[in-house]
Formats: C-alpha cells, structure tokens, sequence
C-alpha cells in the first residue's frame, strides 16, 4: 500500500483540530430553576461561546417563545478571554400551559458576510408544578347558595352629569325659542308691580291730605304721580313745569284742569271751601296715569 505524504497528513490533522472546537460552539440554553407554576415569571438563560471576531445575534421579544409568553429579558456584555468570546441573555417567561414538561431550544444568528446562518441552542426543559389537589374518585358536592347580599349604594355621577346636561339643554333651547315671549312677561309683570305701587302710596298721600290738609302732603302726590309717568312712558315730565306737561299731553282736559288746581292751592296757598274740586283734581290725576298705564301695557314692546 502506498503511504501518505508528510504534507496530507498534516492538512488533515490541522481540518480534524479546527473542525472539533466548532462541534463545541452550540449555543447553551437552560433554565434557572427545574420547575415553575402556571402564570409564574421562569427565567430562561441562552449562551454561546464563539470566537471574538464572530457576529451574533440573540432572538428578541419576536421570537417564537411557544410554549411560553415573553415577558422580558435581561442582556449581559459580551466578554472575552484567551481569545473566545462569550455573549449571555436571561428571558423571563411564563408559561398557562399544562403540559407536565416544557420545552423550549432558541435558535442564535451568525452573520457571515452578506449571509446568516441560524443555530440551533440545546433544549432546555422545566417541569409544571400542579398546585391544584389531584382529583378523587368522586367530584366533590357543590352546594347553592343564592342568598342576596347587600351591596352599598353609590352615587351616579355619569347619569347624573347627562341629565344635567341634557336639562341644560332643554332649558336653553326654550328660553332662545321663547326669549321674546319671556321677555314681554317680564315687562308686563313689572309694569303691573310698579303700577299697583304707584295706586298705594297715591292713595295713601291723599288720605294724609285729606287729614291734615297739609301741603306737603299734595306736593308728594303730585310728585309721585309724575315720578310714575316718567318711568312709565320714558320721558321727563318730572322736571317740566305745569304748562310744558299740558302741552306734553296735548292739553288733556283732565291734566290742565287737576294740575292747575293744585297749583293754585300749593303756591297760592288758596284752599276753597268746598274740598270735592280738591278730590276731584286727585281722582282726575290717578284717572289720567290709569289711561296712560293702559294705553302701555296694551303696546307690543320689542
């Protein structure tokens, strides 16, 4: 048999020692604790030892984690020593499987070039702790109760807040909807007040006058009654003199005959004997602010 050359025996020496480091460098994966229950955080180390100038890159959160849940992950540095470099990341998972014994093998990436090439890590196993009782040979007796327990009550606020608003609302709309009609009641119902206060303390002056005969007590007639007129109507009688209020009014019988018989007896001081033309001024000056309070409310007002 020929014998080999010194120069293939060594080639195929040197293939043998760089091929069995790299059966070596499989990815490592376990978990930390043998067993874990169902919903409980297990923590799931992967680990690979590869050469300093390898490029590596570990699963993320999108791997396939089946049959657990990712939950996180805790990442170490890469550290290197006599030349070999180590790469290690913790993920913690949970698992709502049942399965007595659970699996999992994730694969790492290695760039070369403009190509990847996946390796498989070695399986790592944990087995599910059962908290639940292991079940008998009969199923336990259920009993019913249906009894009604007392709940606190609490108070709406959402429910509370719509009808609100909502009455809010409807308030509104009525009140824009029937603005002008509220607004003429409104001026109705004061007109109505003011007169019916004007009409008291009118009669209330001529009764005092009609005691005491006293001056002071016509004059205040007088001035309530233009006062009246002023707000009723809006103008300025109040600071006119008797012949400017006759022609405001268009010499009105009944003003020219009332207001100069007051002037003759408040500035002539001129009482006549017979008191009824004095009442009569009086009833003449109320007559006339009640035709005039008429004759305003019966008006269409804006």
């Amino acid at each position: 048999m020929q014998r080999a050359s010194p120069f293939l025996l060594g080639l195929a020496l040197l293939l043998l020692a760089s091929a069995e480091p790299a059966a070596a460098q499989a990815p490592r994966s376990r978990f930390m604790r043998p067993g874990t229950r169902v919903g409980e955080i297990v923590d799931y180390e992967l680990s690979y030892a590869h050469a300093p100038g390898l490029e590596v890159i570990f699963p993320d959160s999108t791997a396939e984690f089946k049959p657990f849940e990712y939950v996180g992950k805790t990442y170490y540095p890469t550290r290197t020593r006599r030349g070999q470099s180590l790469d290690r990341t913790v993920y913690h998972l949970r698992t709502f499987a049942l399965d007595s014994v659970q699996r999992l093998s994730l694969p790492v990436t290695l760039l070369q070039g403009n190509d990847t090439v996946t390796v498989p890590s070695t399986a790592a196993s944990v087995r599910l702790q059962r908290t639940a009782p292991a079940p008998g040979p009969e199923a336990p007796v259920l009993r019913q109760n249906t009894t009604a327990l007392p709940v606190a009550t609490q108070f709406n606020y959402p429910y509370w807040l719509a009808g609100t608003g909502l009455l809010a609302l409807v308030a509104g709309g009525f009140f824009i909807g029937f603005r002008r009609t509220l607004r003429l009641r409104y001026q109705r119902y004061r007109l109505r007040k003011n007169h019916a206060y004007f009409l008291a303390q009118y009669a209330r002056h001529i009764e005092r006058f009609t005691l005491s005969r006293s001056l002071t007590n016509m004059e205040r007639a007088i001035t309530l009654w233009k006062n009246y007129l002023t707000g009723l109507e809006d103008n300025t009688i109040n600071s006119l003199t008797t012949r400017e209020i006759v022609a405001h009014y268009e010499n009105d019988h009944d003003v020219n005959t009332a207001l100069r018989i007051t002037d003759r007896v408040i500035y002539g001081n001129q009482f006549t004997e017979e008191e009824a033309e004095t009442d009569m001024a009086f009833i003449l000056l109320r007559d006339f602010a009640q035709r005039r309070y008429d004759l305003v409310s019966a008006r269409p007002r804006a």
